[in-house]
Order: structure tokens, then C-alpha cells, then sequence
């Protein structure tokens, strides 16, 4: 295996840990309504599991309002109780065919746990990026001297993985300080 082949893998998986933690970021609430807060919440109908948004409508009518308009009417109640359980501080109000989450105002105290909660999710992203360094430097040692390359290749190949590693540690550290603007906002 070449070092460029090796690094492209690394920065693919890195790439990927990105995605991870952005979605991850969606779910944390701010303080306007996001359909993204619920769409993933797993909803026990029908006998199985499914997302909220693979049952029903998810629409934001006003800043601070979502509607979950379910595409069968059986699934309304089940519904309800996956969003309760999922403690998003979130108190579902069922209406005629819909559910409806009126999005309260955040406390100061609520914005500090989401702040620090998304800086969990931010670290535990850096760590698995940081796993993917160590994998594919144990790759470059390991097929570095079966596929001929000289040392010197071998440590720039090593220098350009620690590169990329920073360059994605530093992208979510982006990430982390416009999410945490956004929650503190007021």
C-alpha cells in the first residue's frame, strides 16, 4: 500500500468524523426550533423502531414552533412518548392530527450544558480523529518498508498525516465556537 493511498484513506475517515460530529451538533437545541432536534428520535410503532422523520412531517410554522404532522394517524401517541422520553426539554401538545413543541426560552444555566455537552461531542470527535492518525501511522510503518520507499518519504508521509490531523481538529474547533455562539445567543 502507498503512503498517498494510505492518506487519502485517513482524510476520507477524518472527513467522515466531521460529518459525525456536525450531526451531532444539530441535535443540540439552541434556542429557535430545528427539525433536526427530533427527526432522529426512534419512535417503538409498528413493532420496530423508526425515526421520527420516516413517520411523519416535521415543519417549523414560526421561530420558535415545531409541527410533527404524523403520516398515520396510529402513530401520533407513540410519537408523543418518543419526544417525552427523549428529554429534549420539550413538552409535545397533541392537536386534532399533530403534535406541536412550543420551543420555551433557554436559561442561562440550559445554554451552559448545552455549551458544555457539545464540547463533549466535539472532544470525542477529536479523539476518533486522532485514532485515525494512529491507524494509519501503524499503516506507514508497517508497509513502509515492504513497499520500497525511502525514510525520508516515510517521514514526510508521517508529517503530512499530522497535517491533516491538525487540519480537522482545528475544523472542529470551528465548528464548536459557531455552535457555541449560536446557544449563547439571546
Amino acid at each position: 500500500m502507498k503512503p498517498d493511498d494510505i492518506l487519502l484513506e485517513a482524510e476520507e475517515k477524518m472527513i467522515k468524523t466531521e460529518q459525525v460530529v456536525i450531526n451531532e451538533f444539530a441535535g443540540v437545541r439552541t434556542g429557535k426550533a430545528s427539525a433536526s432536534l427530533v427527526e432522529n428520535v426512534i419512535v417503538e410503532v409498528y413493532g420496530s423502531q423508526m425515526r421520527i422523520r420516516e413517520l411523519a412531517g416535521i415543519t417549523t410554522p414560526e421561530p420558535r414552533m415545531l409541527v410533527v404532522q404524523p403520516w398515520d394517524v396510529n402513530s401520533l401517541h407513540p410519537i408523543e412518548k418518543a419526544i417525552q422520553k427523549a428529554n429534549l426539554g420539550l413538552n409535545p401538545t397533541i392537536q386534532g392530527k399533530i403534535i406541536r413543541l412550543a420551543f420555551p426560552e433557554l436559561s442561562q444555566e440550559r445554554r451552559q450544558e448545552f455549551v458544555k455537552l457539545i464540547k463533549k461531542m466535539a472532544e470525542d470527535g477529536r479523539v476518533a480523529i486522532r485514532h485515525v492518525r494512529r491507524d494509519a501511522m501503524e499503516l506507514l510503518k508497517k508497509h513502509g518498508h515492504d513497499s520500497g520507499i525511502t525514510e525520508d518519504q516515510a517521514k514526510q508521509a508521517e508529517k503530512d498525516l499530522q497535517k491533516l490531523t491538525d487540519q480537522y481538529s482545528a475544523k472542529i474547533d470551528t465548528h464548536v465556537t459557531n455552535k457555541e455562539k449560536e446557544i449563547m445567543t439571546v
